[in-house]
């Protein structure tokens, strides 16, 4: 492993520059910060899912997603790296069928609503869809590994199906969308 930090600030970054791997410094609203942010982000939301009284496999599905996220970030934040491969995102549609072979067909739209583990998936998977749109803007510009836009697509998804499986675990069902206009239709 290589250094640690002793010290948490800096300095270096007081005129809106931040390093990135190879010692390079580029601009904190640079689209490679903007994606890394994300994806940092991301990763707290999954840790706040975690916090909640959840079943022991989300928990260790969860815990093993934050740790492919610190990959993902540790790859933007060193562009020769290449750590996320598409046997992740393989895993990922494996662990995504799974989860969503015991889970009823949709009719209708949920709302990112429910308990607080619910909400906060729901969370991580608009946070998710940000961090895939800001890496997908960084990829336009420099070269991003491609299997870790298919992971964050997937993953994405993945946190869909984990919001409605804990919506059964908390509450014992999901929150539907209920249009406008049908309520109108019902009350004429």
């Amino acid at each position: 492993m290589g250094h640690r930090l002793s010290k948490i600030y800096t300095r270096t970054g007081d005129k809106g520059s931040t390093g990135i791997g190879g010692g390079a410094r580029i601009e904190k609203d640079d689209a490679r910060i903007e994606a890394i942010g994300t994806v940092d982000e991301c990763n707290s939301v999954v840790g706040t899912v975690m916090a909640y009284d959840i079943p022991a496999d989300i928990y260790q599905l969860l815990l093993e997603i934050q740790h492919d996220l610190f990959d993902l970030g540790s790859e933007l934040v060193m562009p020769d790296r290449n750590i996320i491969t598409m046997e992740r995102t393989a895993w990922l549609e494996e662990t995504l069928d799974k989860y969503n072979a015991d889970l009823p067909y949709l009719k209708e739209f949920i709302l990112p609503a429910g308990g607080l583990a619910t909400s906060h998936c729901h969370l991580a998977r608009t946070v998710c869809r940000r961090a895939e749109r800001r890496t997908y803007t960084l990829s336009k510009q420099d070269e991003v590994n491609p299997p870790a836009l298919a992971y964050l697509n997937r993953l994405s998804d993945l946190f869909f199906v984990i919001a409605r499986v804990l919506a059964r675990h908390e509450n014992g069902e999901e929150v539907l969308w209920q249009p406008a206009r049908l309520k109108e239709t019902e009350n004429q």
